[in-house]
């Protein structure tokens, strides 16, 4: 015990020398970024996508709006293609040996994201240091590295194809991992690097059950379905109860709001929570305040954000902004340049800035998972919000939703149309549509309009789930684990039918 102490000591020491230079990019946050956009530039400037697109003459901002085209990764992808046959200095000097399999995109084609080495050290891992750095700060009687920390990423198998290697970007990353890491981590890399998702879970909990579980790390949604199989396994009736050390989940993937009184009630002691922001494309925030539902963004991790306003989002004209134009309260999507060669690529989140000094944001949906067939322009963190107010005043929990619009037909108005799975189902389902339907249109004045005496929307139509309808969905694609999501809202009825049909 004496030498677990001592090391959780010496690590915790180490890991919060990294403070001072978030302070400094907390205080200088235009003069970090302009530093980060003109090393990647001048970085890139003799590979063929610098070469194209003028980098050695860009001088400025605005020659880099002017000479670089706002992407997407349909525009992207024939470039990325050519580096993951083996080409070298395409978009990023060198070769790429690694590309993250990511979901499928509109076409229903996997993204391949490049993982460059820069990306790897100076993005993912220093936001993994930077994250224990943050809570070890907030939190100096921690007992992190006293304890092992659960991870729980995707079906991790890695792939070889042309000489590069892709797969999830978990696996790319327990691939990559000092051994360090390994003392203080379970399951074990074997298990982590498990491709089938069933199998995989009962080889975790085997291995989990006896381990001394100080933090957890993982996606809300998979990391319950753990917890509750950990239990059946145990016979215990309480997290706490298996690992009494458990004190911190870093969460992230998705939002939170519709776990936390599950997790409350399944861990049975009140622990720390923090939501971190990453993706395949890099890492972009942590959350660095106990309590808060705010993010700060990493300034120094070799990405370059810009913003476009919601508002004036056209796909056929992106415009963006730099950070310093940003506005609280206005949903951005998000544009990044990163130390992986991704240049103006837009990646099809949202987020709202909470506030400018620092910088801080909340994620709001996505630019292609919304409802706006009637010009109500619903996003996730309206919904979200109106469901955990929903759920506290009639006393039920949720633990997966999606939602899509019933359009006008014969002169009647359209709806939205849900599905919610109930861990704890409303005693009375008309009083929970009611009170999310009034709050939704407290926290969207365009949904409240288009409610305004059913003129163009009519009460919302909900339908409760089967147990595990969402589960069982996600199986019957393919989807279990790691990143994958639920579509939480879409413009079209493309989710909310086949879901509708295993309902029946």
């Amino acid at each position: 015990m004496a030498t677990k102490a001592l090391f959780n000591t010496v690590v915790n020491w180490f890991i919060r020398q990294r403070i001072d230079q978030i302070q400094n990019f907390i205080n200088h946050p235009i003069e970090t970024q302009n530093g980060v956009l003109f090393s990647q530039l001048y970085h890139a400037e003799n590979t063929d996508y610098g070469k194209i697109h003028g980098f050695s003459s860009i001088s400025s901002y605005e020659d880099f709006c002017k000479n670089v085209p706002i992407v997407t990764y349909e525009d992207f992808e024939p470039y990325i293609e050519r580096a993951r046959q083996g080409q070298p200095d395409v978009f990023w000097p060198g070769y790429i040996r690694k590309f993250a399999k990511s979901s499928g995109t509109t076409n229903a084609k996997s993204k391949f994201i490049p993982i460059s080495e820069e990306s790897l050290e100076d993005c993912h891992f220093k936001a993994g240091k930077d994250l224990l750095s943050i809570y070890a700060n907030n939190h100096p009687e921690n007992s992190l590295f006293s304890n092992k920390n659960l991870r729980l990423g995707g079906s991790s198998e890695l792939y070889e194809d042309f000489n590069t290697k892709f797969g999830d970007l978990s696996a790319i990353m327990i691939e990559n991992l000092p051994f360090w890491v390994e003392i203080t981590t379970t399951p074990s890399k074997k298990v982590s690097l498990m491709s089938e998702w069933e199998s995989k879970l009962k080889a975790i909990i085997s291995e989990v059950k006896n381990e001394d579980v100080g933090s957890m790390t993982g996606v809300p949604s998979w990391m319950m379905v753990l917890l509750q199989r950990t239990l059946a396994d145990t016979g215990k009736q309480t997290i706490s109860e298996i690992w009494p050390n458990l004190e911190v989940f870093f969460h992230g993937g998705i939002s939170f709001t519709p776990y936390r009184e599950q997790y409350r009630k399944i861990i049975g002691k009140d622990i720390n929570y923090y939501e971190i922001y990453n993706a395949s494309e890099g890492f972009f925030a942590i959350q660095d305040q106990p309590g808060s539902d705010e993010m700060l963004l990493m300034l120094d991790y070799g990405i370059f954000y810009e913003f476009i306003p919601m508002d004036k989002f056209n796909p056929d004209n992106l415009e963006a902004i730099p950070l310093q134009e940003v506005e609280i309260g206005k949903n951005y999507a998000v544009v990044i340049t990163t130390n992986s060669g991704l240049w103006r690529y837009l990646i099809g989140d949202t987020v709202k800035f909470t506030s400018l000094q620092p910088f801080r944001i909340k994620i709001s949906g996505r630019t292609k998972h919304y409802i706006n067939a009637f010009g109500e322009e619903l996003m996730i963190d309206n919904v979200e919000t109106a469901l955990a107010k929903a759920c506290e005043i009639t006393n039920c929990s949720v633990t997966d939703f999606t939602g899509a619009p019933v359009f006008m037909k014969d002169g009647e108005s359209g709806a939205h149309e849900w599905i919610f799975e109930f861990t704890q189902e409303p005693e009375d389902m008309e009083r929970f549509t009611e009170v999310f339907d009034n709050y939704l249109k407290s926290v969207n004045s365009d949904y409240e309009a288009k409610r305004y005496n059913n003129m163009t929307l009519k009460k919302p139509i909900v339908h409760i789930a089967k147990p595990q309808l969402f589960y069982n969905w996600m199986s019957s694609r393919g989807k279990l684990g790691g990143q994958n999501k639920v579509p939480r809202l879409s413009n079209d009825r493309e989710y909310i039918e086949p879901l509708l049909q295993m309902n029946q």
